[in-house]
């Protein structure tokens, strides 16, 4: 019920680098949760994330879910994240799927 992504990027020396994934979870016919999502350290802010997300959300209409929901860190650290997932539409929400309440969880969700 996860799928899985990686994108990868051709470095100048020829090798490849591993520069971001996302995962995407089933939560029933409709709905689906953005589990997790990563880019490389050194490369944020580069657009990865967005690219990843797009594909993300097309997997997921594609699957026929109409809806994407997330869980995110409060802390600063997750505020980029935060950012990304507003600019692309996502609204906060309350919890979702078998989450509860949690003053560390930030809850995002939108129609796709």
């Amino acid at each position: 019920e996860i799928r899985f992504w990686s994108a990868w990027a051709s470095q100048p020396d020829g090798e490849e680098m591993l520069v971001g994934t996302a995962a995407l979870k089933r939560l029933d016919a409709h709905h689906a949760e953005l589990k997790s999502m990563r880019t490389a350290a050194p490369l944020r802010g580069q657009g990865i994330a967005a690219r990843l997300l797009a594909h993300v959300m097309a997997e997921a209409r594609a699957q026929g879910h109409a809806r994407i929901s997330l869980e995110t860190g409060t802390q600063p650290f997750f505020a980029p994240a935060r950012a990304l997932y507003a600019k692309h539409g996502f609204e906060d929400c309350g919890p979702f799927g078998s989450y509860r309440v949690d003053p560390y969880s930030h809850f995002m969700t939108r129609v796709i």
